[in-house]
């Protein structure tokens, strides 16, 4: 009868086939370092791909901000032109509000663009109605309803125009 002592140093001996042993190991190796570089790849694109998705709401979360403040500066555009060149105090107020929603909308990369006098795009102009105007070139926008704006030379909003027809 052997002792277990005896045993335990016989389970350690080399096997018979030493050369099969190695080649069946180096296998296994070279196929876990494929799994994990596989599983590095997938992580890679996985982390890409959650930074591009986390853009992507970050940019819709701010032109969902962005718009309605635009609508804003519409109405106060509007109750500047109905009051005209009055200089009351709640006139010199809502300049002041509009300089400094204006300034806001700046600072976030945010640009009015001109539409009047340019040929009409239907990249960035929404055509309203079509006028008759005498020394226009037909298809040229005559007026701005509603101005267009560029977030970071995309197009935000596009501006509402009269076009001469």
């Amino acid at each position: 009868m052997e002792t277990p002592m005896k045993q335990h140093y016989q389970n350690l001996l080399p096997p018979g086939d030493l050369a099969g042993e190695i080649e069946k190991l180096r296998e296994d190796v070279r196929n876990e370092r494929d799994r994990n570089l596989r599983t590095l790849a997938d992580f890679k694109n996985y982390r890409r791909r959650i930074e591009h998705d986390d853009h992507r709401i970050v940019r819709e979360g701010m032109r969902d901000i962005l718009l309605p403040l635009l609508d804003i500066t519409d109405d106060i555009e509007k109750a500047l032109r109905w009051a005209g060149d009055l200089e009351e105090p709640v006139v010199r107020g809502l300049r002041t509000i509009h300089r400094k929603l204006l300034g806001l909308l700046e600072m976030h990369g945010v640009h009015p663009f001109e539409s009047v006098g340019m040929p009409f795009n239907p990249a960035v102009h929404e055509a309203v109605t079509m006028a008759r105007h005498e020394g226009r070139e037909l298809g040229t926008v005559v007026e701005e309803l509603r101005c267009g704006y560029l977030w970071k030379n995309e197009l935000l909003r596009p501006a509402q125009v009269r076009v001469a027809g």
